[in-house]
């Protein structure tokens, strides 16, 4: 790799304190143009965390064949929707790249073969968070795809590889939605911010039970939840995320729940914060 193309981040030496790490449910693309009490929740965030060299996002929606990190120096923003208004098309987030981290990355994971992607860019499980997260766009950001082959359990033991970026200075995020059936949107309540029906809401709260019970075992093995979580998961690619965020959490570390609030009945925006 060139010199030239690490973008002066230098991920050499060890912080005495880790990053955070952050699970972020980031419900509808709209959330990048809204201005609503999540949106607010994560531009507090921006402001009360430290400050990161690069940002590592595992994002629901970069489903691929085998693992893949981007290794741009400048990303794409990839508008992965349809529907919505021309404002929200017009969005960019010129975030850099690193090809260091990119690189960083595939020479830490030894579970798989971690491929150096040139084509993907930002989707919006990334870029609809971080221009409020880090609206200046000045940190570089690499995003990571979900091997769709792999286990739920695979996946949580690939996470805990990544560990010692925490100890770099990385932020590392996992983007998705805990409960996420779109098939059962409530559209009649569309305009109502914390409408969520009954089985959304116990599985959220039996999830969260979960989560700060450090019970990891029941979160991997959560098609066995019953009916409620299964309605709450129907696939696996938004609530994956969580497991990547969880998987980093040492023994003695907090969690703290924010925006934690069902939308549009099958939804919630709960997120979490390790630290």
């Amino acid at each position: 790799m060139n010199q030239k193309d690490l973008k002066n981040l230098s991920l050499s030496g060890q912080r005495t304190e880790l990053m955070p790490v952050l699970f972020v449910g980031h419900g509808t693309p709209m959330n990048a143009i809204e201005v609503n009490e999540f949106v607010l929740k994560w531009r507090e965030l921006g402001k009360s965390i430290p400050a990161p060299k690069a940002i590592l996002c595992i994002s629901a929606h970069w489903e691929t064949s085998g693992t893949f990190v981007t290794a741009m120096t400048m990303p794409s923003t990839i508008h992965d929707f349809g529907g919505f208004p021309q404002e929200l098309y017009e969005v960019q987030y010129p975030a850099p790249g690193s090809p260091e981290l990119a690189y960083h990355v595939k020479r830490i994971i030894k579970s798989v073969d971690v491929g150096m992607d040139q084509k993907w860019g930002l989707d919006h499980g990334s870029w609809s968070v971080l221009r409020n997260i880090y609206p200046m766009y000045e940190i570089p950001v690499v995003e990571m795809s979900l091997d769709w082959h792999l286990t739920p359990l695979t996946h949580y033991e690939l996470a805990k590889e990544l560990a010692p970026l925490r100890k770099m200075g990385v932020l590392i995020i996992g983007s998705g939605n805990i409960v996420h059936n779109l098939r059962m949107i409530a559209w009649d309540h569309a305009n109502d911010p914390e409408y969520g029906f009954d089985w959304a809401i116990n599985a959220n709260e039996t999830f969260k039970r979960l989560i700060l019970d450090n019970n990891h075992q029941d979160l991997i093995n959560y098609q066995t939840l019953g009916t409620e979580v299964q309605m709450a998961v129907p696939t696996p690619d938004h609530y994956l995320p969580l497991l990547y965020t969880l998987a980093l959490k040492e023994e003695n570390e907090s969690i703290e729940f924010f925006n934690d609030k069902p939308v549009m009945g099958s939804l919630s925006m709960t997120s979490v914060k390790i630290e």
